[in-house]
């Protein structure tokens, strides 16, 4: 069993998920962080369904990391309501987590 977990999160732009990206790093809260650009986001905000042209982040961290990971995405987040949502990684090459276990200690 392992610690990881891959937290999502949707950006606007190219720098806001910049921005956000070092502020994670920079606080060794994540070890890597997978920008991709060109989703389109279909969703309902405020009774409207609304359509966006977002850069989905998949961001690697550790459970015990989560809670502070969520403070720096709010304080550093454009979205009044950004997609924060972590998903345990129950399994992986140990190398790899070793290595995502030293980057974000």
């Amino acid at each position: 069993m392992t610690d990881a977990i891959l937290v999502l999160c949707t950006c606007p732009d190219e720098a806001s998920a910049d921005h956000l990206c070092e502020q994670l790093l920079n606080q060794r809260l994540a070890a890597c962080i997978n920008q991709l650009p060109g989703l389109t986001s279909v969703y309902r905000w405020q009774g409207k369904i609304e359509r966006a042209r977002e850069i989905q982040l998949i961001i690697k961290s550790r459970q015990p990391l989560f809670a502070e990971l969520e403070r720096c995405i709010l304080a550093h987040h454009p979205y009044q309501v950004p997609e924060i949502l972590a998903i345990p990684a129950s399994q992986g090459h140990q190398a790899y987590l070793d290595w995502l276990t030293q980057e974000t200690s």
